[in-house]
């Protein structure tokens, strides 16, 4: 049997169940999840340079010239040539700025004799590696 105190605590936690979820919704309600603005960060592109040589081959110290594109890298930056030396990566005295529209050109003088390879850096980014050989 149901007493009359147990029947009113019931019907009270009920009133008061029901009053909190309506507060819950016209709070819900009152902030529409459409205002709701999602951050999102512009991923950078990746940095990338191309590099083309005007020849393939050339006298000792025949002036020729290397051109490309670069990608994701700031405007006036600098990129330099690098020859392969006995397994290393040497930086040439040849560099030049990247333009607005990211291409760069660099007039080249090699005097090693034979197969060279070469690439174009700026900082931590290079272009693949291409031939010249000098005769």
């Amino acid at each position: 049997m149901i007493s009359k105190r147990h029947f009113l605590r019931t019907a009270v936690v009920g009133v008061l169940g029901a009053a909190s979820l309506a507060i819950a919704g016209t709070a819900m309600a009152a902030t529409p999840a459409a205002n709701v603005v999602v951050a999102q960060e512009a991923v950078p592109a990746k940095a990338g340079i191309t590099a083309e040589p005007s020849v393939s081959s050339v006298r000792a110290w025949q002036l020729f010239r290397v051109t490309g594109g670069t990608t994701g890298l700031k405007a006036g930056s600098k990129v330099t040539l690098q020859q392969k030396q006995h397994g290393k990566w040497v930086s040439l005295p040849a560099s030049t700025s990247i333009s607005r529209n990211g291409s760069y050109s660099l007039g080249v003088k090699l005097g090693l004799k034979g197969k060279n390879d070469l690439r174009i850096v700026s900082g931590t980014t290079a272009s693949p590696v291409f031939n010249v050989t000098v005769r």
